[in-house]
């Protein structure tokens, strides 16, 4: 499997304007795409690129929970030195939400999503280089229509929020989006997939490398974030963050095909 998300996303956002600088997410290098599967999604009414067993297919709280822990990303799933942050996981039963003054907030699940799942890991600083921060999410919906709408909206929130604030003493700033459905610009590992890029920066602090990269598979939607400090490079953020999305995208195919 080969996942081309870094080089098509990446690509398509240098055209709108990427100075390098960037926000929530990293795309998938070449490290396998998780399946190439013959029709193009181009949003709620194509057929989805994962034809699940629907026995596996969650319809509780409680197995969209199940599938949510077994899909997000441990420390050890990043790399060998990575530690859990504090806190290390969500709050259960909430989700991420920006609120109408462009701060991250967690609220109570909505309707129609049945878990959501983030956990918050860390490479201390060490041999010259800062600290790098990562985040792997996943949110299981009743719907592919329901997720589908959190593509929408991860995409307008762009749009109404260009600068954010993930906690009191930190912003998100120059933030641009990119979504990219199935069959555009080589995308072909997800039904729907959005690029986040801007650039992170502490009260205090330089200014780092941020990216937010989102994909959906039918009713599961999977995002991982990646912020570098000093010393390490765009590239190896890239493929760091890129490699962390491929690693959930095939575990969500295994889980729901029955493999």
């Amino acid at each position: 499997m080969t996942l081309l998300v870094a080089g098509s996303l990446l690509a398509g956002c240098s055209a709108q304007g990427d100075d390098g600088a960037a926000r929530r997410t990293t795309s998938p290098s070449s490290s396998g795409s998780p399946g190439e599967r013959a029709t193009p999604s181009a949003g709620s009414t194509a057929a989805s690129v994962l034809t699940p067993d629907a026995s596996l297919v969650p319809k509780t709280s409680k197995d969209g929970r199940v599938l949510a822990d077994s899909v997000v990303l441990a420390p050890g799933d990043w790399g060998r030195d990575f530690v859990a942050q504090r806190p290390a996981e969500s709050t259960p039963g909430t989700w991420a939400v920006l609120d109408d003054g462009c701060r991250w907030q967690r609220e109570k699940l909505p309707r129609g999503v049945l878990a959501d799942v983030s956990r918050y890991s860390r490479l201390p600083a060490g041999a010259g280089k800062g600290a790098v921060t990562v985040t792997a999410a996943a949110t299981v919906h009743g719907s592919a229509l329901s997720a589908d709408e959190q593509l929408s909206t991860t995409l307008e929130e762009v749009l109404r929020c260009p600068e954010q604030q993930p906690r009191d003493d930190a912003r998100i700033t120059g933030l641009m989006s990119l979504g990219t459905p199935f069959g555009a610009r080589e995308q072909e590992y997800a039904d729907d997939s959005v690029l986040e890029a801007g650039q992170y920066v502490e009260q205090g602090g330089d200014a780092q490398l941020y990216r937010w990269m989102v994909a959906r598979l039918g009713t599961v939607v999977v995002a991982v974030s990646v912020t570098g400090g000093k010393g390490h490079t765009r590239q190896d953020l890239e493929q760091l963050g890129g490699s962390a999305l491929a690693k959930m995208l095939t575990r969500v195919e295994q889980r729901l095909e029955g493999k």
